[in-house]
């Protein structure tokens, strides 16, 4: 099983055409969706005006090195780390899904299209990894789905209720879950024609519906991340101001109410909302 492609038990009734063909409309779906959810939802607009308004409020020019650093920094924290998550539970969970989900999506399409036949034998290793990359989603998305999540952990609400947000862990544990369920009970006529029926209805879900669930979110956060630093190094500060240390004699005759409800060295207020875990329900 981990050394033969499970895509090879599909060629009695599906060619190696109609299985490409099916990888290209569900990227087409994926490119089509997400243009849509930028125009429906005007996203790529919002961040146009608010990069040219934080652009008349910018202190500095940010030089072409400098955004080149913080593209870089983007990508390895935000990106390739999810440094953004405080959690430690929570960055491991996402980190499992979104590198499995990538190890899965290539392998799958190198397996199809690199070797579409038992004549072009897949190499061990890649039929490896492709389930392994299906057990990484599975272990990270079922750790958050069933402990993680906010409404469950923090809101007490059961694991079984289910939202639109949900559309998209849904279909992605769906999809990876029963590919897995498939490649393991391909011996089997009947439980693997189902399971490969509803690994395909999962995946067809988790593609084409990209306009009602959170799948383009993954597109938009780095270039939001990457806009925060870079009004941070214009001295824009997102159009607020920058206020400095409270202790600063200059800023407290500027705003005269800090020493008046602080005192004149306002102390270190704590951790405040970081101080538990919010699970008061």
């Amino acid at each position: 099983m981990f050394d033969t492609s499970p895509f090879y038990d599909l060629l009695g009734f599906l060619t190696p055409t109609i299985m490409q063909t099916y990888i290209v409309l569900m990227f087409l779906a994926v490119v089509g969706g997400t243009i849509v959810d930028t125009i429906h939802k005007k996203s790529a607009k919002y961040f146009f005006e608010n990069a040219q308004k934080a652009q008349r409020s910018a202190r500095r020019t940010v030089t072409s090195g400098e955004k080149t650093s913080l593209a870089i920094a983007t990508l390895t924290n935000e990106v390739l780390t999810s440094s953004e998550f405080c959690n430690p539970q929570r960055r491991m969970s996402h980190l499992l899904t979104m590198y499995g989900f990538i190890i899965f999506i290539v392998t799958t399409v190198t397996l199809i299209f690199g070797y579409p036949t038992p004549a072009e034998a897949a190499p061990g290793m890649l039929v490896f990894l492709w389930h392994l990359g299906a057990l990484m989603v599975c272990g990270g998305g079922y750790w958050f789905w069933f402990f993680i999540r906010v409404d469950l952990n923090s809101e007490g609400n059961p694991w079984y209720r289910l939202v639109r947000a949900d559309l998209f862990i849904l279909s992605l544990l769906s999809t990876t879950t029963f590919a897995l369920l498939w490649s393991f009970g391909q011996a089997y006529v009947f439980w693997g024609s189902l399971f490969f029926a509803l690994f395909i209805i999962s995946s067809t879900v988790l593609f084409t519906t990209v306009l009602w669930s959170k799948f383009a979110h993954m597109f938009f956060k780095p270039a939001a991340a990457y806009q925060k630093k870079i009004t941070k190094a214009d001295g824009s500060q997102e159009n607020l101001p920058d206020l400095g240390e409270l202790t600063d004699a200059d800023l407290q005759n500027r705003y005269p109410d800090i020493p008046t409800y602080m005192g004149e060295k306002p102390p270190y207020m704590g951790l405040g909302i970081k101080r538990e875990s919010p699970n008061h329900y």
